[in-house]
């Protein structure tokens, strides 16, 4: 609103002086209402709403001070000009105390004073609403914000279930075997995955999968890992081809899948077989790193092995690796997101130092938890997924 089109309430039981005032503020411009004394003031005030108020201290029936009090009583932020002969110290300080935007001592000799308090507190006025107003519209917007990260955290939840609820028991022992697994998301939802479960009586597998990303979407493409490698399970046993179930398989099964979904989305992981009946490991490789580590009779190495990312190429393609498994082993599978924390300015170095921390962590996932300082991590910029699979370990 701008000030010269704002509704002045002048009360004043001097009609000469009343008048005067009302001229003036008529001739710059303002509407001008007006009133005798206190009593009839403040029923015009609550009839006409003025946009501010100039009155005098001393009248009959209700002085200044109590017009103030009234109508700070309404609850209404109109500002109050009071105009007085008095002069009174205390009478200033009273005045001021309960919210007057200024007070004018009688006469007044010049009354571009008067013009000039009317409109730096109109002025004061609009500020002050459009303060409150922004004010309710961030507490609004704040509101809101405060039930969509409600329900943003309802959805994170309830994603964080569905991935707990995905992964395998840990730790896990089939006969001679011992699985054991840990994730540390970056995020509430992690783009790292680890599954191991039975394919046949005498085969076992097992996979790491690191998705592409981070948080939500990640999350969503390891549900529709399990999903495939459980649906290809399904299928191959029904169709009686469990024979041929090999990890190159999986893997190329996740690719096309991948590729058809279109989800801009793809996956670096390692899958294995392991035939309990004759001691082999079967294992194919997508453009995972760090590649698996081997330990065995208290040395460690890397298995061999590349392979491309799985998603990202239609013409890619896979191969299985096979060897004899030691008699007494661990084999760790590592997310590319534990290289944040080894040691070493380049990736050779870190990957120099994995197998020698894996021996100093004695090849378990309990060793490389200390090791590595897993338990006092802070924020981590990827997820961590470490699975480490053993037998007869000492």
């Amino acid at each position: 609103m701008h000030n010269s089109s704002a509704s002045l309430l002048i009360i004043d039981d001097d009609d000469v002086v009343r008048a005067s005032l009302a001229a003036y503020l008529e001739d710059s411009g303002f509407s001008v209402l007006q009133a005798s004394n206190g009593s009839q003031g403040l029923q015009v005030f609550e009839q006409e709403k003025p946009d501010l108020v100039v009155c005098d201290l001393r009248m009959p029936q209700v002085d200044g001070l109590e017009l103030i009090r009234r109508i700070n009583a309404l609850e209404v932020e109109v500002p109050v000009i009071v105009v007085s002969g008095a002069g009174v110290m205390g009478d200033v300080v009273e005045a001021l105390r309960l919210g007057a935007a200024d007070y004018l001592i009688k006469p007044l000799e010049d009354l571009a004073v008067l013009e000039h308090s009317v409109r730096r507190a109109l002025d004061r006025a609009q500020l002050r609403l459009e303060n409150r107003r922004y004010r309710e519209k961030l507490e609004a917007a704040n509101r809101e914000l405060e039930a969509s990260l409600h329900l943003l955290q309802e959805d994170q939840n309830a994603g964080r279930q569905v991935q707990m609820n995905m992964l395998p028991v840990t730790p896990w022992t089939v006969d001679d075997l011992q699985f054991a697994h840990q994730i540390i998301p970056s995020l509430y939802l992690s783009g790292d995955f680890v599954d191991y479960f039975r394919v046949d009586e005498h085969r076992v597998a097992f996979y790491l999968a690191d998705v592409s990303g981070h948080g939500a979407s990640s999350a969503f493409v390891t549900v529709l890992l399990k999903f495939m490698t459980t649906r290809l399970l399904y299928e191959s046993r029904r169709g009686g081809r469990l024979p041929a179930f090999k990890p190159s398989d999986v893997l190329n099964h996740i690719n096309r899948g991948l590729i058809n979904c279109k989800l801009g989305k793809h996956v670096t992981m390692l899958g294995g077989i392991i035939d309990q009946d004759s001691g082999k490991l079967t294992y194919s490789i997508g453009g995972h790193l760090p590649l698996p580590v081997m330990f065995t009779e208290g040395k460690a190495h890397y298995l061999e092995g590349r392979g491309l990312p799985v998603g990202l190429f239609e013409e890619a393609g896979y191969s299985d690796q096979v060897m004899d498994l030691p008699a007494s082993f661990s084999l760790t599978l590592l997310s590319d997101g534990i290289l944040d924390l080894l040691p070493g300015e380049t990736l050779k170095d870190k990957e120099t130092a994995l197998p020698e921390l894996v021996c100093k962590a004695g090849g378990s996932l309990e060793g490389l938890r200390q090791v590595l300082g897993l338990g006092s991590l802070g924020d981590m910029p990827d997820d961590i997924a470490l699975l480490v699979l053993s037998r007869n370990l000492a």
